[in-house]
C-alpha cells in the first residue's frame, strides 16, 4: 500500500491500526536467529516477498550493493563488500516462485564479537499493477557473543531506519523504537508498514513452509499501517516471537526511475524473542 495516510500514529501498541487493502512488499534479508555464535558460516536468503501471506513472491534484479558494516573496537566501523558471495537462485512462495539470491558468507566474517549490520541495496523492482518502481534499502543486524556495538549507528543509506532499541534484544510483546531517516535527516510523519514473517524458511532457505498463524481479517491485519511521529520516531509493538519487517515508504530522495515513479523505502528486520518461562 502506498497511498498517503492522514493522521500520525506514534505508537502502534497504543493506537488503532489503519487498514491495508493488500499485503505489503518486503525485501527479505535473512540468515536465521539474530544472536549467533562467532566463527561460523552464514547462509543468507535475499528475496522480495510478502512475508505474512507467503505469496506472491517477486523477481529480484541483480543487487546494486550487498555489504557488512561491523564494529572494529574503538575504531570506526568497517565496511566489507559481500557482492562476491551472491548467487542467483529461485525462491518458492507457497504457490509462486521468483528470481532471488543466496549468499554463503565464510566464518571469518563473524569471528569478531559485537554487532554485524548487513545491508542490501537492491535494484528497483517494477510493480506493474501500480506502474511504479520500488527500491527497498534493507538492514538486518546480527550479534556475536552478546556484546552490543554499532546497532544504533546509521550506515548512510538514502532511506534508512536507525534503531533506538537493539533490533535483536526485544521480548515478544515488547516495543521496538526506531528513527526514519532520509539522507541522514529525520522524516516526520513517515508512512510505515509492518509485517510478521509468518512462514519459516525451508531447510535450504529457498522457500516458505506453511505458516502457523492465521488472522480473522487478514485483509486488514496482515500489514500494520501507521505513521512516525513529528520527530520521525516509530514505536512498534511486536506481539509474537520471530522476525518482523518494518518499512518506511517513499522516504528516499529519488522519486523517478526510467521515466516512472519510484518509491525508495527503508526496511529494517527486527527479531522478537520468546519470553522465558
Amino acid at each position: 500500500m502506498r497511498n498517503m495516510l492522514t493522521a500520525p500514529l506514534s505508537a502502534l501498541s497504543a493506537c488503532a491500526f489503519l487498514a491495508a487493502p493488500a499485503a505489503a512488499h518486503f525485501q527479505v534479508l535473512h540468515a536465521g536467529p539474530a544472536n549467533i555464535g562467532g566463527g561460523r558460516a552464514l547462509d543468507f536468503t535475499l528475496a522480495f516477498a510478502h512475508p505474512f501471506a507467503g505469496d506472491p513472491v517477486m523477481d529480484m534484479g541483480q543487487p546494486q550493493a550487498f555489504y557488512l558494516v561491523r564494529q572494529a573496537g574503538e575504531q570506526e566501523a568497517q565496511r566489507v563488500d559481500l557482492a562476491e558471495y551472491l548467487r542467483p537462485a529461485t525462491f518458492r512462495g507457497l504457490q509462486t516462485e521468483a528470481a532471488a539470491f543466496t549468499a554463503r558468507l565464510p566464518a571469518s566474517l563473524t569471528r569478531g564479537l559485537g554487532d554485524h549490520v548487513f545491508v542490501l541495496e537492491p535494484a528497483p523492482y517494477y510493480e506493474a499493477e501500480e506502474d511504479t518502481y520500488i527500491q527497498q534499502f534493507t538492514k538486518t543486524v546480527l550479534n556475536v557473543g552478546g556484546l552490543p556495538g554499532n546497532w544504533a549507528e546509521p550506515v548512510g543509506l538514502p532511506a534508512e531506519i536507525v534503531p533506538l532499541d537493539r533490533p535483536y534484544g526485544v521480548w515478544a510483546g515488547g516495543i521496538f523504537r526506531g528513527m526514519v531517516m532520509s539522507e541522514g535527516e529525520p522524516v516526520p510523519f513517515a508512512e510505515v508498514e509492518v509485517e510478521y514473517m509468518n512462514h519459516p524458511l525451508d531447510p535450504d532457505g529457498l522457500g516458505w513452509e506453511a505458516g502457523a498463524r492465521k488472522l480473522p481479517e487478514h485483509a486488514v491485519m496482515e500489514t500494520i499501517s501507521a505513521r512516525a511521529d513529528a520527530t520521525g520516531m516509530i514505536a512498534v509493538a511486536l506481539p509474537w516471537a520471530g522476525w518482523w519487517g518494518i518499512g518506511a515508504l517513499g522516504v528516499g530522495p529519488e522519486t523517478e526511475h526510467e521515466g516512472k515513479p519510484l518509491s525508495q523505502d527503508a526496511v529494517l528486520w527486527v527479531e522478537a524473542l520468546s519470553q522465558p518461562e
